[in-house]
């Protein structure tokens, strides 16, 4: 199996040997494909960049750096370095926090994937929540632990079409110790009440800062397993259309 990994950290972040590791318990070190941005990307989203030219630095055989997105990662992967051929699987990670809830619109490791599903390929986002036990302890101990099999039972799972729209899968580990995972739960994307994210000012600084993660959704949704201690996996499309509201709306305009 040919896997491509990239994530938003940056190429030198440490979640992103994590997600290697995971890799390299699913096929040969051979097959993986590194391609990732050149330095942190946090929080772009989708983005991609075609109003200027990008430049990628090769680190060794199978192990670029890209000067962009996470998306653009992706299609530099897809078109340069694997010459068109696709891989059989796109994973994105390890994220250094949650993108579960509302985080999941602005994150880039999501937005890898759907750049992915884009062009036909599978696809998962990893990401580890952070604080409650692990703090002072390995951050990604518990995505290390359990990465591998997660990610085999969706592969194993093999749906990434349901007739609507291609799939992709945003997988979030709780912020407990590796051994204190309850199990794994298929869930809806959470949402938090207010705003997910602010902005400051100190001295001549205007900054944004995120806002508290670990208040709990609504049973049933990513954040909430989370934080009884399960890993997440929740099915997303890249199809944004609300389908059961087309005709109620149309009737709107009669």
């Amino acid at each position: 199996m040919r896997i491509l990994i990239t994530n938003d950290d940056g190429i030198d972040a440490p979640g992103l040997s994590v997600l290697y590791d995971i890799a390299a318990q699913i096929t040969d070190p051979s097959q993986i494909y590194t391609v990732a941005p050149a330095y942190e990307q946090s929080g772009v989203g989708h983005c991609i960049t075609y109003t200027k030219p990008l430049s990628f630095t090769k680190r060794n055989d199978n192990s670029f750096a890209v000067d962009g997105s996470p998306a653009d990662c992706v299609i530099v992967g897809l078109f340069e370095v694997l010459n068109g051929e696709k891989p059989d699987l796109i994973l994105s990670g390890v994220n250094d926090g949650n993108n579960a809830a509302q985080n999941t619109l602005y994150s880039g490791t999501v937005g890898a994937t759907i750049e992915a599903a884009m062009h036909g390929v599978p696809s998962i986002a990893l990401s580890q929540f952070y604080g409650g036990a692990l703090i002072g302890h390995d951050t990604f101990e518990t995505a290390r632990a359990h990465g591998a099999q997660t990610v085999q039972q969706i592969i194993d799972h093999n749906v990434w079409n349901d007739g609507q729209s291609k799939l992709f899968y945003n997988v979030n580990f709780p912020p407990v110790r590796a051994s204190d995972v309850l199990g794994t739960k298929a869930t809806a994307q959470g949402f938090r009440d207010g705003s997910p994210f602010k902005c400051a000012q100190t001295g001549d600084e205007l900054r944004i800062m995120g806002t508290s993660q670990h208040e709990k959704t609504a049973k049933g949704t990513d954040v909430h397993a989370n934080l009884e201690g399960y890993i997440a996996v929740t099915p997303c499309r890249i199809d944004l259309t609300v389908h059961d509201n087309i005709a109620k709306l149309q009737g709107a305009f009669k």
